[in-house]
């Protein structure tokens, strides 16, 4: 298989590329920053998602490289959030850009190639906060249910070319995103480091699930335990859902700005 990876120099593209490779598959890596530790067998592109010359770069690049492409990861993005009255619209703005226009902009590029050849998976990264809406993350929440609610509808746009479309939605797990968080709320900021550190699942065990569910055609893919039971628990018992996030919210509340 050929696979382009979005912000496959660290965290879970990084993870998704060494998993790729380790099943056999040939892999681009796109990052608007290098790797700290290129992988063997990985070619390494300079993309920033919010670019449409880097986009029509990476293109350039894969129909020289193998005229096909099989596997898509819409995978990079940004950690962000805070309350409504803390966060600017410039943290919006940002946030926006890069988590879902840079999903629709990769879409863009790749769906016209996945359409001539008649095949093709893309896989989008959401996030549990696409489907499970805690406080203090309004931005973060929103544009991750965008992603969502793009790869369903991308799913049925697509199905009749034999493009397959997959969105990922993980909760907390370790990665170093969060080490680029920004954002003017700091305590909601203090709440996610903690709980990304404090993470029994790795970025391994998410590139795993990924793979496992891409090769069982799931359309949405909780990837770990601790996602699968949170949203089981919004879709089984909405009120005792509720009452868990407004407990979280008053918390938050109570830390301040």
């Amino acid at each position: 298989m050929r696979a382009l990876v979005t912000g496959g120099a660290s965290g879970l593209g990084a993870a998704l590329c060494r998993a790729l490779v380790a099943r056999g598959d040939e892999v681009l890596s796109a990052d608007v920053n290098p790797p700290a530790e290129p992988l063997d067998g990985v070619e390494y592109l300079t993309l920033d998602v919010r670019s449409d010359d880097d986009w029509a770069a990476a293109h350039a690049r894969v129909l020289e490289k193998w005229g096909e492409l099989d596997l898509l990861f819409n995978n990079a993005g940004v950690a962000g959030g805070g309350r409504v009255d803390v966060a600017g619209m410039d943290e919006w703005e940002w946030i926006t850009q890069i988590n879902l226009f840079g999903v629709v902009r990769g879409t863009r590029a790749f769906v016209p190639l996945m359409k001539a050849q008649g095949s093709g998976t893309i896989v989008n990264t959401a996030s549990l906060a696409g489907l499970v809406h805690p406080a203090g993350m309004g931005s973060y929440n929103a544009v991750k249910a965008a992603v969502v609610a793009f790869s369903e509808t991308m799913g049925h746009e697509l199905a009749e070319f034999g493009i397959k479309v997959s969105v990922v939605c993980p909760s907390y797990f370790r990665t170093p995103l969060i080490d680029n968080m920004q954002g003017t709320d700091v305590a909601i900021g203090s709440v996610i480091g903690a709980l990304v550190a404090n993470s029994p699942t790795s970025a391994d065990d998410i590139a795993a699930a990924v793979l496992a569910g891409i090769e069982a055609g799931d359309e949405v893919i909780l990837p770990d335990e601790a996602a699968r039971a949170a949203y089981g628990l919004k879709v089984a018992d909405r009120d005792g859902y509720n009452q868990v996030m407004r407990h979280q919210a008053a918390r938050l509340n109570a830390m301040g700005s």
